[in-house]
């Protein structure tokens, strides 16, 4: 018996990816998986102030965040300073080898995927409807 389809049209995916990771071969597979599932625009930072520097020029819909970078190893205070953007602030997917080394208030501000994962399971989870916390919901009303 054939199962019906559950695939999730492009549409729900967002426009425009930031992937911020210093493994630059990781970097292009994710690039590559993201533009074929049908994201518009990817654009790859290998430090954190290229992605700060992405952030000041673009808004994008979502952010893969690798939190242990060569050139800091919080990589989730840019996760900090996105969610200082309000409700409509990008979605955040932490990328690491550790999760454990992520601070639980942190780790709250996203979805954590372990390394190595499989680039279909960054687009599954891209492609679920975004969590909002109370704060956020609050925000939009107060708006």
């Amino acid at each position: 018996m054939t199962q019906p389809s559950q695939t999730v049209s492009a549409e729900t995916l967002p426009d425009h990816v930031l992937v911020v990771e210093d493994d630059a071969v990781l970097g292009m597979v994710l690039e590559q998986a993201l533009l074929d599932a049908g994201v518009a625009q990817v654009a790859l930072s290998s430090s954190t102030e290229q992605a700060m520097q992405h952030l000041r020029q673009e808004r994008p819909g979502a952010i893969v965040l690798d939190v242990h970078l060569a050139d800091r190893d919080d990589g989730w205070a840019i996760a900090e300073l996105v969610r200082t953007l309000g409700p409509n602030s990008p979605r955040i997917i932490f990328s690491t080898g550790a999760p454990q080394d992520i601070p639980k208030d942190i780790a709250a501000l996203g979805c954590t995927l372990e390394k190595p994962y499989d680039a279909e399971v960054l687009i599954d989870v891209l492609r679920q409807p975004k969590r909002r916390g109370i704060i956020s919901r609050l925000r939009g009303a107060l708006r």
